[in-house]
């Protein structure tokens, strides 16, 4: 089950610098010209979980696997996008492509790094991208709508209701709204999603400051927490040039280098939490003396969907989910002092998953 983030943004903001340091590699060449990222990238990383550490240690595991995100590192946006300026057209296929979008904006001064728009307002910079985003999807739907409509008035009753739909989104977008802050009934979520809507997925906005505001942001990246906070949105500060060096580090230097700046983690982790809460997604354990294992899945699945992400014969064949709570799991001990005290529960079908349960599936195929 694949979750990914795509990075988008203006040239020269920091995508691939950030890209970079969140797979700790030069995949993504970051330089002082817009365009440069010609391909998207793509890296995963482990989502930073310090419950997996815990697990490991009281059950001795021999390893340590975290879940992972997927990230997408996309080439730079500019104004006419929509209308295929710069590489757009391209751009734009490869963002409908992702689960959600970290838009990264500038939000430092630095004379040696030009800005395509000539000067410095992530507001403007990231109402820019969302229009062209929102040109796209009403050129889109302008295509569609028509011959679902036909339809419609010939009988076709998903006609009818996926045309109804598209007008609601598309009356919307006309007025400059996203797609995403239109209405959804739960019976539309299927068919909302089927539109593949560039403004329909949830967006993390990343401000990228100077590393003298990594730790508690800057006007800049205030003004972008108050339109996050209107849309509804999240946003994350970021220094991408600390991020940059942190990765080239030692592991055992790179506390010393965050102390030294007063920062108590990377700004990454901050992201990666983010990005994955963005995707509305929650994390299980499976745990045993041969490893300690992170697994994501959606909100709302049910246990035989966790077995599914193991392996597609555990859902198959799901008899059963033996289950305790992390918080149980660890203020008893493990396994052993979690089924003295009773705190281990044989979970059916319908067990909806919560956040930190731990799981053995018993299955038969």
């Amino acid at each position: 089950m694949g979750f990914n983030c795509g990075i988008v943004g203006l040239p020269n903001v920091g995508k691939s610098t950030l890209f970079n340091a969140l797979t700790s590699t030069a995949a993504a060449e970051a330089a002082n010209y817009p365009f440069c990222t010609i391909e998207p990238n793509v890296g995963r990383v482990g989502v930073p979980d310090p419950r997996l550490d815990k697990l490991a240690e009281i059950a001795k595991s021999q390893k340590i696997v975290p879940t992972q995100l997927e990230f997408v590192d996309i080439a730079g946006l500019v104004r006419g996008a929509s209308k295929g300026e710069g590489l757009g057209n391209q751009f734009l296929a490869n963002i409908r492509e992702v689960d959600a979008i970290v838009h990264v904006l500038r939000c430092f001064e630095d004379g040696d790094i030009t800005h395509v728009e000539g000067s410095i307002e992530p507001v403007r910079d990231a109402e820019t991208v969302e229009t062209e985003l929102m040109l796209a999807d009403m050129d889109s739907l302008e295509k569609r709508l028509p011959p679902l409509q036909k339809k419609a008035k010939a009988g076709d009753k998903d006609a009818k209701a996926l045309s109804e739909l598209m007008e609601r989104v598309l009356n919307a977008l006309r007025d400059g709204r996203p797609a995403r802050s239109v209405e959804i009934s739960n019976e539309e979520r299927d068919m909302f999603k089927q539109m593949a809507l560039l403004t329909g997925k949830p967006v993390l906005y990343v401000c990228n400051v100077e590393e003298a505001s990594a730790g508690s942001g800057n006007a800049l990246s205030a003004k972008v927490a108050e339109m996050a906070a209107r849309q509804g949105a999240a946003s994350v500060v970021i220094s991408a040039a600390i991020e940059a060096e942190l990765s080239q580090l030692p592991s055992e230097d790179k506390l010393e280098y965050l102390s030294s700046l007063g920062l108590e983690e990377p700004g990454l982790n901050r992201l990666i939490r983010a990005g994955y809460g963005l995707l509305g997604l929650l994390t299980f354990f499976t745990v045993g003396p041969k490893e300690a294992r992170a697994w994501t899945v959606r909100k709302g699945a049910k246990a035989p969907e966790a077995a599914g992400v193991i392996h597609t014969d555990f859902e198959r064949g799901f008899i059963k989910a033996e289950t305790v709570d992390y918080n149980s799991y660890v203020t008893l001990g493990g396994e052993v002092g979690a089924k003295e005290a009773g705190k281990m529960r044989m979970e059916g079908k319908e067990y909806l998953v919560h956040d930190g349960d731990i799981f053995h599936f018993r299955f038969n195929v």
